[in-house]
């Protein structure tokens, strides 16, 4: 299984994170993907985090960018809730807050 996978449903891309940790080391390629989602105009995106028990500060800062970037072209962007570990610590930084997360993937493509 691939780290990063991409489903179309709809109009709606969906970028899947297959890994349980979430760090430095894949953040740099997960950029590079939703760049290219937002050069081609993807106007809405859901990234779903379902898989991820821990997401560290380099990746949650890929997530911000790519939310900073996807309203500037006047975008809509989702976030399916990690796993539990993962949702409490970005819950305890105010980095949830930002973000329209929904329990799964379904709710989160139709909520466009």
């Amino acid at each position: 299984m691939e780290d990063f996978e991409t489903k179309v449903i709809g109009d709606v891309t969906v970028e899947i994170v297959n890994l349980t940790r979430a760090t430095y080391k894949e953040a740099a390629t997960f950029k590079d993907i939703l760049k290219k989602d937002i050069e081609r105009q993807v106007k809405k995106m859901v990234i779903d985090l379902s898989q991820c028990e821990f997401i560290d500060s380099t990746f949650t800062g890929v997530l911000v960018l790519a939310l900073k970037e996807i309203i500037k072209i006047n975008g809509k962007l989702r976030v399916v809730s990690p796993h539990s570990i993962a949702h409490s610590v970005l819950e305890q930084t105010n980095t949830l807050r930002i973000f329209n997360v929904l329990d799964n993937l379904d709710d989160a493509a139709n909520s466009f």
